[in-house]
């Protein structure tokens, strides 16, 4: 579960940023090709948040969907999963959006 090595260093970087002044609320932006499961973060970041000054915060996770951009016909298209293959059958895809994971933004109380 890598989830919660990642969610470890976001609490890590934010506590840095933050030191001891409460955390209302943690802005993240997961792409659906990013490999990471948002419910997982969700887990794992209320684990790892106990006993900080992030215990409570609200965890707000955007996730955008997979785009691709076809390079033989031109043509963009969504993209459920990593399977790269644009619906005229070209797999020469270029991937637009959906491998993000970004922390947005931190909201102190």
């Amino acid at each position: 579960m890598h989830e919660l090595s990642i969610m470890q260093g976001l609490v890590d970087a934010v506590l840095d940023r933050t030191g001891e002044r409460p955390v209302a609320a943690v802005n993240l932006r997961v792409g659906s090709l990013s490999g990471v499961l948002p419910d997982a973060m969700r887990f794992c970041f209320d684990v790892v948040a106990a006993g900080t000054p992030l215990a409570g915060a609200r965890l707000q996770i955007d996730e955008p969907e997979g785009v691709a951009r076809c390079r033989s016909c031109a043509e963009e298209f969504v993209l459920a999963d990593l399977i790269l293959l644009c619906p005229c059958g070209s797999a020469d895809v270029e991937v637009l959006s959906g491998r993000e994971l970004m922390l947005m933004s931190v909201e102190v109380a």
